[in-house]
């Protein structure tokens, strides 16, 4: 049993309880109490003093590219398609080795950013990589995060009217049959999980109607969840209405892509009638404000789809196009992008806070387990440090945590086993990580 004390709390529940000093109790995986005030109960258990810290659950990351950390600082000032057509040739030559040290490091920055789930959109299957899947997979398991990866794909090339390169694409049946065994290998859909996979083609310019089609008559008979880009720039929309005569929206509807098994990376480029058929269909939306910020795609509406009661939560996005890697940096991009776009109450802090928590649980269907600290639920917890220079003299605590400098962790629980310890990582060692990235990084250059 773990008692954590003293600290301010921000459930993030549906009431939005918060206590200003209170504690959490823990045993095994499972939150059992939280609370006001000191803990009363059994003495034997591990107590860990939250004085001038900030309890909450742990960050959900909905969306990333994990073995794109080898391949930051590339085409800086280019725009999706540009930056798409600079890298592609590039990621041609990854495999499982390098998959492996790009993914340790990507799960690692996040951890030490507050994170204790993330997905990853893994869809480049260069023909002699290796088992690139598996290679994240036991990259996550060392690290200790809760890891939701989604077997991409593409099987639509340059020579056929996509964008990637033959280098890149897969056979479609050989994409499909991969996913399939993707499922059957991996999927555990038992409460608790550590790993579930989703099905996840790539796009609308790199993957054939066919695929996304039977993609989603996989996942759904599987009992898995789809997740896909869509909406994310404006060459992207040109090219479905010159393509397929109609919006991306539309496009993905047509093919059986709304619904509430569904998530779809960025959704920037909406019209009114396409945010309200992701409200009407319970279609979720990953939002990655500061990958949009570095590509120049654009301010997603975040408060319309809120409005429209669309599940949202933050993702990072791959390491190329947002290099930081860190989520909890997303609580304030999101906010201020949102007020960018729609003013000063655009988006409150605890709005944010909840994008990046109950938000992406909903994405990834485990809002009955993740996403706010209560009674039952899975102890995945981030104690945040407020007491520093950083945060020192903000009464508020999540108004420091989402206004404030990236702030440092007491402690990271996933499970209830700690992941971070005093700004540290407890699972694997920062420095040997990073230095299997540079290495990989310098084999891709």
């Amino acid at each position: 049993m773990i008692v954590i004390e003293g600290c301010a709390i921000a459930t993030v529940d549906a009431a939005g309880t918060e206590h200003a000093d209170g504690h959490v109790v823990v045993s095994g995986d499972r939150i059992v109490a939280v609370g006001a005030g000191p803990y009363r109960g059994a003495q034997s258990a591990t107590r860990v003093d939250g004085r001038g810290c900030l309890a909450t659950p742990g960050l959900v990351n909905t969306h990333h590219h994990l073995y794109q950390s080898a391949t930051r600082g590339y085409a800086q000032q280019e725009i999706l398609f540009g930056w798409l057509t600079e890298l592609y040739p590039v990621w041609a030559r990854i495999d499982a080795g390098i998959v492996h040290a790009a993914a340790s490091a990507g799960l690692a920055q996040l951890a030490l950013s507050g994170c204790t789930t993330s997905t990853d959109h893994h869809y480049v299957f260069p023909r002699d990589g290796g088992d690139l899947l598996a290679a994240e997979i036991d990259a996550a398991a060392a690290v200790g995060l809760r890891f939701h990866p989604c077997r991409g794909s593409m099987d639509l090339s340059v020579k056929d009217g996509g964008l990637p390169p033959d280098s890149v694409v897969e056979d479609t049946d050989a994409a499909l049959a991969a996913t399939k065994d993707a499922i059957d290998r991996f999927h555990d859909p038992s409460p608790g999980a550590m790993v579930r996979i989703a099905v996840a083609p790539c796009s609308p310019f790199s993957v054939t109607p066919r695929l996304m089609r039977e993609a989603a008559d996989l996942a759904r008979s599987e009992g898995v969840r789809l997740h896909t880009h869509l909406a994310e720039t404006v060459e992207e929309e040109q090219y479905c209405r010159e393509v397929h005569g109609c919006t991306p929206v539309e496009y993905a509807e047509r093919l059986g892509w709304l619904g509430p098994d569904v998530w779809l990376a960025h959704a920037v480029h909406l019209d009114p009638a396409a945010v309200a058929r992701l409200g009407a269909t319970g279609t979720g939306v990953a939002h990655c404000p500061s990958s949009n910020g570095r590509l120049g795609a654009g301010i997603a509406p975040v408060r319309d789809l809120l409005d429209a009661r669309v599940p949202v939560g933050l993702g990072v996005d791959g390491a190329a196009s947002q290099e930081a890697g860190q989520l909890g940096a997303e609580l304030r991009q999101a906010l201020y992008l949102a007020r960018l776009r729609g003013g000063p109450a655009a988006l409150t802090a605890r709005e944010s806070l909840a994008l990046g928590t109950m938000g992406g649980a909903r994405c990834l269907g485990r809002e009955d387990e993740l996403g706010s600290i209560e009674p039952g639920k899975l102890a995945d917890i981030a104690l945040w440090r407020l007491d520093g220079l950083g945060h020192a003299g903000i009464a508020d605590p999540v108004a420091a945590l989402v206004l404030g400098p990236p702030a440092p962790l007491r402690l990271l629980l996933v499970g209830g086993r700690a992941v971070v310890q005093e700004g540290a990582l407890s699972t694997v060692d920062e420095e040997s990580v990073a230095t299997a990235l540079a290495r990989a990084a310098k084999e891709l250059r």
